[in-house]
Formats: structure tokens, C-alpha cells, sequence
């Protein structure tokens, strides 16, 4: 079972991170400097994630990426 969790784990971490990803190109395309910040300092880009990002999926990109951070750290652990 913990090459599943490795595994799943792994899944959770990269939808994760394309989801930040997503949240920073919108914010390097908003303003050059917000994208800069956000690359630089990653609680700008919650904060960018949170009250300036707009999307019609906003809640479930911003979701996604906190919390497919926050599950692989766990299933990593757990592996």
C-alpha cells in the first residue's frame, strides 16, 4: 500500500503546483510587478490567490492548489 500513497502523493503535489501556476501566469498577465512579487514571495500569491484572482473555477483552482499541497505533503508521509 505505500507505493500507493507515494504514488497518489505525488498526483496531489503536481495538480498542486499547476494550479499555482496557473494563479501566477494570471497575475504576471494582471501587472508585471504582481507576477514578480508573487514568483518572489509565496504568501502574495495566496493573498493574489484569495482576493484578486478571477476565474469562473476560481474556488476550486485555489483549493486545489492549497490543498493538493497540503494532501501530497501528507501522503507523502505516510509513504
Amino acid at each position: 500500500m505505500h507505493p500507493l500513497y507515494v504514488v497518489l502523493g505525488a498526483l496531489f503535489g503536481i495538480a498542486g503546483l499547476v494550479c499555482w501556476v496557473i494563479i501566477l501566469i494570471d497575475a504576471f498577465n494582471d501587472e508585471i510587478w504582481k507576477g514578480v512579487v508573487g514568483l518572489l514571495c509565496g504568501l502574495y500569491l495566496l493573498y493574489y490567490a484569495l482576493f484578486e484572482y478571477e476565474d469562473d473555477n476560481k474556488w476550486i483552482i485555489v483549493l486545489l492548489a492549497i490543498g493538493g499541497s497540503a494532501i501530497a505533503t501528507g501522503l507523502s508521509r505516510l509513504g
